[in-house]
């Protein structure tokens, strides 16, 4: 059996880095975890290829090539999703949808054959059995089970080429104890975190240093600390390892802001080269962090939660969401945002309109209350998916405001010096320096940002105080440089689309 696994076109979000990754000279940000996954979990006697079409274009001799189609997708893929799966149906092949889009969006793709939703490690290995005997049913679920993660193998990242990301990803646990109203993430995966053992985690790291990739990992994980004492328990092993390799992985993840209450968690996590953690701020109004249910936000003090997290050598990209009902209430919540943002002084904030994605506990309560207005595409930057309690073209202004300002250069410039006051990096030596693509990027963007750009007067002043001031932050530096002129082109996106 011949198997093309295929991963959707990525659309230009602040999460795709799509006008950043061209100073880097790389094509994609992350490669498609899932489906590199999914094939080690498939019958050796198959032979599988993969396309990822934010590297490279499918072909029709691609699909010729196969008997079978696999297609995996985030809810912001749709639209490519949908292509490919027409394109292999005339062709006349196979196709097997799975993956966060499929299993969340309620109604069935047209002209898919088979649907393997929820986690692999429950579904695929029923459906493979009935497919290999000529008995597939069109729909294998999850229904409620939660499958241990010791039973996850290694991915076969021989599908992949390196250079054409940015980083490398590593999943350690599934699901969030938190109750966020407006995030599926447990209703995905659960309420109770699941975590791989110390020794499987120590091997997904040893699998990629043994197949050549050196530099920065992700570990996906939707909230690192989901489960604080296992967590401390597996770190001293990471830092271990990495003592014993030369430190050849720098680590970035997702967490909570509970991570700035245990002094302990971040000495380890810096010791273990973590140098980089999102968090969702979401809102400085408590009452809307009270609305959504992120009650954990509403126990603690953001700037400072933040502040003593980058006094660990960790860099924080906040999330910020306008839009809760709550925000209606105050005159003046966009100004607040605004002040929030800059007071954080974290350059990375990825500002959103709330967003009603499926079967969560917010799409429940807007659909009984008779305010949903389409379903969500997954991107939260241009897209009004619900009848808010403010006037939408109020909504809309407001968030087009946040954004004009935050991502202006002169403010933006001046919270990556804020960012700097704080931040101390002990990213270790071996990788801190960078390799070719980080010199590659600085060269480049002395070119796009330095001297052809409205950037250019604040981008030598920042980088000349840096090399004087804080020369060990300079790579970070650059990073949010080119990250900054991503960040403005997404904002001028937005804004002249607009959202109605």
């Amino acid at each position: 059996m011949k198997v093309i696994m295929v991963y959707p076109w990525y659309p230009d979000t602040f999460w795709s880095f799509r006008k950043a990754l061209p100073f880097a000279g790389k094509k994609a940000v992350f490669p498609p975890l899932g489906l590199l996954t999914v094939a080690s979990m498939l019958p050796d006697s198959w032979e599988t290829r993969l396309i990822d079409l934010n590297v490279k274009k499918l072909r029709d001799s691609d699909l010729e090539w196969a008997d079978v189609v696999m297609v995996s997708a985030m809810i912001v893929q749709e639209e490519s999703a949908v292509e490919v799966i027409n394109l292999a149906k005339k062709l006349g092949k196979i196709v097997i949808a799975g993956g966060p889009l499929f299993t969340n969006q309620g109604e069935e793709t047209k002209e898919v054959d088979y649907f393997v939703l929820g986690e692999a490690e429950v579904t695929l290995a029923p459906f493979l059995r009935d497919f290999i005997r000529g008995e597939a049913k069109h729909r294998y679920e999850q229904n409620g089970v939660w499958p241990s993660l010791e039973e996850t193998p290694l991915p076969d990242w021989s599908l992949i080429d390196f250079k054409s990301y940015t980083s490398m990803a590593i999943q350690n646990s599934r699901g969030c104890p938190h109750r966020c109203e407006f995030c599926d993430i447990r209703i995905m995966f659960g309420q109770r975190p699941r975590l791989k053992s110390a020794e499987q985690l120590i091997a997904e790291f040893q699998n990629l240093y043994d197949a050549g990739f050196r530099g920065t990992i992700f570990i996906v994980d939707d909230n690192f600390i989901g489960n604080i004492p296992r967590i401390k328990a597996i770190l001293p092993l990471l830092i271990e390892w990495q003592e014993e390799h030369g430190y050849p992985f720098k680590i970035m993840t997702e967490a909570d802001i509970r991570l700035a209450e245990h002094p302990d968690l971040m000495a380890l996590m810096s010791v273990a080269n973590f140098y980089k953690i999102f968090i969702g701020i979401e809102s400085p109004s408590k009452e809307s962090l009270q609305e959504c249910a992120k009650l954990q936000n509403v126990k603690v003090n953001p700037l400072k939660a933040v502040q003593t997290i980058m006094s660990y050598g960790m860099a924080v990209m906040i999330g910020v969401i306008v839009g809760f009902d709550a925000d209606a209430k105050r005159e003046d919540i966009f100004e607040d945002h605004i002040r929030y943002i800059k007071e954080l002084g974290t350059p990375a904030a990825m500002v959103g309109l709330l967003s009603v994605l499926p079967k969560t506990d917010l799409e429940k309560r807007l659909r009984k209350e008779g305010r949903l207005l389409e379903r969500s595409r997954g991107e939260n930057g241009g897209q009004l998916t619900f009848i808010p309690t403010m006037p939408a073209e109020k909504l809309i202004a407001g968030y087009h405001k946040v954004l004009l300002d935050i991502y202006s250069p002169k403010v933006y410039y001046k919270r990556v010096e804020e960012f700097l006051k704080h931040y101390h990096p002990t990213v270790r030596k071996s990788v801190r320096l960078g390799n070719i693509s980080d010199v590659r990027a600085f060269f480049v963007s002395i070119f796009r940002i330095g001297i052809f750009s409205r950037n250019s007067y604040y981008y030598w002043k920042l980088l000349i105080k840096v090399l004087i001031t804080k020369p060990k932050a300079f790579s970070e530096t650059v990073e949010l440089v080119i990250w900054g002129w991503h960040f403005q082109a997404v904002a001028a996106r937005i804004t002249k689309e607009g959202a109605l």
